[in-house]
């Protein structure tokens, strides 16, 4: 886990699960647009730079790279030689949106492999969700 106290950057934890599915640069992506979506990142502010988040999550450098490779890729970050990496200026509320739904797309399909292999039925899952929207 690490907690990043940057000049620019709220305060933000990344864990990742080394036994998880999903890789490591998978994992950072989610968490990253998570923050985004939900607003604990905003535009402008700092992210960790790879060599940091890396050592602080021991994981490998090429890990990190690849998932800000992938954000830089989808507009969601900025990198500036020298300067750091940052939420991109450039993210409009529909690219947060998009992310956002990704990022619960993914976390959906968590939730259903879970239920499958443990025997839950589709209507059984759907009650629960509409339960806890409810009293959310």
């Amino acid at each position: 886990m690490l907690s990043f106290y940057g000049r620019w950057c709220y305060i933000m934890e990344f864990i990742v699960n080394p036994n998880s599915k999903e890789t490591i640069y998978e994992q950072i992506i989610f968490q990253i647009k998570l923050a985004i979506a939900n607003g604990e990142l905003k535009i402008g502010d700092g992210i960790p730079s790879v060599r940091s988040l890396a050592k602080s999550l021991s994981v490998s450098t090429l890990s990190v790279q690849r998932a800000y490779s992938e954000l830089q890729k989808e507009g969601i970050i900025e990198s500036t030689e020298g300067k750091g990496n940052y939420v991109s200026a450039n993210l409009s509320k529909s690219s947060l949106k998009d992310a956002l739904i990704k990022a619960v797309e993914e976390e959906a399909q968590r939730v259903i492999s879970i239920a499958k292999q443990n025997g839950i039925e589709l209507n059984e899952l759907k009650e629960l969700i509409q339960i806890l929207w409810e009293d959310f």
